[in-house]
């Protein structure tokens, strides 16, 4: 089966600044793929080479086994990035319509406006929009070729929580008919609630690709929550497979390399109670994948 996107060995530098150094990725037909990284990691950059917006300085990029300017216009991809300007005197209804034109099949004007939530601003100038809605123009634009590809760069930038829940709930509905889907987000509940497989980059390479179960796993540990007024936090530091302790009010966190072994001794040893033991979440896996491994 050809792989919807194939990058290999991508790089990509400005000046003495790196941003892309080796990257590898492969997504297959129907995925959902959410790219994450911090401020800086090279997924704009990456995004821009997948989509043909920028030239690798080595390495190549193929969408269904073309060149990105061949499926894109062959009407197989449709983005919506964070650069780009839009044309600010033409209505929503208009710049949808112009897009549409840009392709020989595309989807129902309508059908794409109700999609992204704009029907009731269909007849208003794109100048007159809030920045959530502008957003909401850029996804109709990208849904309007009808892609088997579709690209999300910080998709839900600007939006309040209910427009990003129906942005994501349409999204959804896409993906349900074997679209693949590549975004990239600095909102982890996302990433976690939605994506079929979350790609970690840092500094220009990736640095973990699996599923969120797979990504947690690879950061050890577990969390002990308890109450505990009054806490001593140094001799809570020295109880067994403890790494770290954080006070909370009358609560008590206690990052644990060995969680039974630190619940045991929390048990035994102190008159904690309303006590909770979880396993490491995204953020954590975040915190351990990237942000530390830069330093």
């Amino acid at each position: 089966m050809t792989p919807t996107v194939a990058l290999r060995g991508l790089t990509k530098a400005y000046g003495r600044v790196t941003a892309v150094d080796g990257l590898d990725l492969t997504i297959q037909p129907g995925e959902v793929v959410a790219l994450l990284g911090p401020n800086g990691a090279g997924k704009s950059t990456t995004i821009d080479m997948l989509l043909g917006l920028a030239r690798p300085d080595t390495g190549t990029a193929r969408l269904f086994g073309m060149p990105p300017a061949e499926a894109i216009a062959a009407g197989k991809v449709g983005a919506l990035l964070q650069s780009g300007g839009l044309l600010p005197d033409l209505t929503v209804r208009e710049i949808v319509e112009l897009s549409a034109a840009l392709y020989a099949g595309h989807r129902s004007v309508p059908d794409v406006l109700t999609r992204a939530g704009l029907t009731d601003v269909a007849g208003r100038r794109v100048a007159k929009l809030s920045g959530g809605q502008q957003q909401r123009v850029r996804f109709a634009m990208a849904l309007v070729a009808d892609p088997d590809l579709i690209v999300l760069d910080e998709p839900t930038t600007g939006l309040d929580v209910e427009a990003r829940r129906s942005f994501w709930a349409a999204m959804r509905e896409e993906s349900g008919h074997g679209r693949t889907v590549l975004f990239a987000t600095h909102y982890l509940e996302e990433a976690d609630a939605f994506a079929d497989r979350i790609v970690f980059v840092r500094a220009g390479r990736v640095v973990a690709d699996g599923t969120a179960a797979q990504i947690k796993a690879q950061v050890s540990g577990r969390t002990i929550r308890a109450t505990l007024p009054g806490a001593d936090l140094n001799a809570l530091a020295a109880l067994p497979g403890v790494d770290e302790v954080e006070s909370r009010g009358d609560a008590v966190l206690l990052t644990c390399r060995d969680s039974d072994a630190a619940l045991r001794a929390l048990v035994n040893s102190t008159p904690a109670y309303d006590i909770e033991v979880t396993a490491q979440g995204l953020e954590e896996a975040f915190v351990a994948l990237t942000l530390e491994g830069a330093k």
